[in-house]
């Protein structure tokens, strides 16, 4: 038997949960939603969205009856509820209406913390504005002002009906996108639609609390007042990346200043301004670090430290890390109890014992391990349970250092697929015990690429003991055109990404997309395909233009 919903339903719960609401009346377009104060009052089906303190963050219940006819979707805070309609549209909504087994189901992501990783200056999703850049680290925002909003809501929509939980926002405070009011307004946005927006900063580092601009949050108005704070980076400002096939530029400027963290006046106006920050906005978290561009060479850094560290052997330190995080933690868990609060661990160290050595650290933080490609191949067959058990973490999470512009060659793969890889992370996260994966979410979807990145993240970030030919069959297949044309699709990004294509090989390439576009059914699929086909035809545009110099 199936329970169907048309016509005329009750709908208990909707003021308390505008957004799944509003989802629920945009994808059933047979149903005429009315909305009730309690399900036992009404002579027609009721579908009840309620919130279930019992329930974890970013799960759900989905319960349905016959007598009478009832469905009742109980999330967990914040983000359950709207993560349950997003299944039940996805899944059940047929005809214009809902149909559903009598019965219950309970979903449980196995990776609870699903993060999309982001700087402001470099996260284009509204693509019809000028001043996109794809890669820097010291950026200006060259955008103007509104499209900080424009992009980020886009990116919130997504995240949220494919049950993405946060977005680490670093920029998140610049005069240049509209201040504190732009990131408010980001703030409820998103929280409406169960979406974490999680600022990043840095301790004593990129700008502060308030990235850009003149506030008493901002790192650089902070040390014109108080310079006897500086740090003393005598290694330069900087950092490499193995898996990066050239070297990063680091322009100095107001953005490259750092504070020395083992004086108590930095720890004193860090944790004022976090605790600002958790004041003045509906965050859902901070991402922490220690900063990543040089580590200070102080005699007072290297009395704490222990070990003549600040000479530019380092760029960053866990010893400052362990140091400042706890009281930024308190700090900011005293204004917000719920927030994810991320300290993170940076890269290619999990595996190495000595560099996690710290006890006493807060209990309910989130350790983010982050692995480039190449120690992605390691963790693949060393990361085990029993290594990660022996961390003194309670939770810990991996990010991922690829699919992004800081990896690969000099195109980089920020626009190429890492599904596969995307995947096996999520398998080794989940079976050592991690509780979070973390992605690069800058890029539009527009490419088809990031966008089979991302689904292929919300598909195995929740249910990572699935294999890849069930997400080619229930997610890209169906997307694509069929098997035969995602097997098409997936090939030609594949060559996108491998050597340069001589004349006659770029050619044959665009010969194969422009009649994989000519097949596709209309719509979706072959929208996606004449986009795979611009991208091509960029490329051998910029091959023609360079040969004929």
């Amino acid at each position: 038997m199936t329970i169907r919903l048309e016509g005329r339903v009750g709908l208990v719960g909707g003021r308390d949960h505008p957004h799944a609401a509003r989802r629920l009346r945009a994808g059933t377009s047979r149903i005429d939603w009315v909305d009730l104060e309690h399900p036992d009052r009404a002579e027609y089906p009721v579908l009840e969205l309620t919130t279930a303190a019992e329930i974890p963050e970013g799960a759900f219940d989905l319960v349905a009856s016959v007598d009478p006819v009832r469905v009742e979707i109980a999330g967990g805070p914040f983000s359950g509820v709207i993560g349950g309609v997003e299944r039940l549209l996805d899944r059940h909504a047929v005809r214009g209406g809902l149909e559903v087994e009598p019965g219950r189901t309970e979903d449980r992501p196995a990776l609870p913390h699903r993060t999309f990783w982001t700087w402001d200056h470099s996260s284009n999703w509204d693509l019809g504005q000028i001043g996109v850049q794809e890669t820097g680290v010291f950026n200006p925002y060259g955008k103007p002002p509104g499209g900080f909003l424009n992009d980020y809501r886009a990116m919130v929509d997504f995240c949220s009906r494919n049950r993405i939980g946060a977005i680490v926002v670093y920029g998140f405070l610049r005069d240049a996108h509209g201040g504190v009011d732009a990131a408010a307004e980001l703030c409820r946005y998103a929280k409406e639609r169960g979406v974490r927006i999680v600022p990043g900063i840095a301790i004593g580092a990129y700008g502060g609390v308030y990235w850009d601009g003149d506030h008493p949050a901002n790192l650089s108005t902070w040390l014109r007042e108080h310079p006897e704070h500086a740090a003393s980076l005598h290694g330069g400002v900087g950092f490499s990346i193995d898996d990066l096939g050239f070297p990063l530029s680091f322009p100095r400027s107001d953005y490259t200043q750092a504070a020395c963290p083992s004086r108590p006046e930095t720890l004193s106006w860090m944790r004022d301004s976090v605790e600002w920050l958790a004041e003045t906005f509906e965050i859902g978290g901070i991402n922490i670090e220690s900063g990543d561009y040089g580590v200070c060479g102080c005699d007072r850094c290297l009395r704490r430290r222990g070990a003549a560290t600040g000479d530019g052997g380092e760029t960053w330190s866990h010893d400052d890390l362990a140091e400042n995080f706890p009281p930024l933690e308190a700090a900011a868990r005293a204004v917000r109890d719920d927030l994810w609060i991320t300290c993170e661990l940076q890269w290619d160290n999990v595996l190495d014992p000595d560099e996690h050595r710290h006890e006493g650290l807060p209990p309910r933080a989130i350790y983010q391990h982050t692995a480039n490609r190449s120690y992605l191949d390691r963790l693949r067959h060393e990361l085990t349970a029993e290594r990660i058990a022996a961390l003194p973490y309670p939770v810990s999470a991996l990010r991922l250092h690829l699919g992004s512009q800081w990896n690969g060659d000099e195109r980089t793969e920020r626009h190429a697929f890492i599904g596969r890889d995307i995947a096996d992370a999520a398998r080794v996260a989940a079976r050592s015990g991690m509780q979070g994966l973390t992605i690069w979410g800058e890029a539009s979807p527009y490419t088809g690429a990031n966008e089979l990145n991302y689904l292929a993240f919300a598909y195995f970030g929740t249910t990572p003991d699935r294999d890849w030919a069930g997400f080619r069959a229930e997610v890209v297949d169906p997307l694509l055109g069929g098997e035969t044309a995602a097997d098409e699709y997936l090939a030609i990004t594949d060559v996108l990404q491998g050597d340069p294509l001589a004349p006659s090989e770029a050619d044959a390439l665009v010969a194969r997309v422009r009649a994989g576009a000519a097949d596709a059914p209309a719509g979706g699929a072959a929208d996606r395909w004449w986009r795979l086909a611009d991208r091509v035809d960029r490329n051998r545009f910029a091959r023609d233009s360079r040969s004929i110099q």
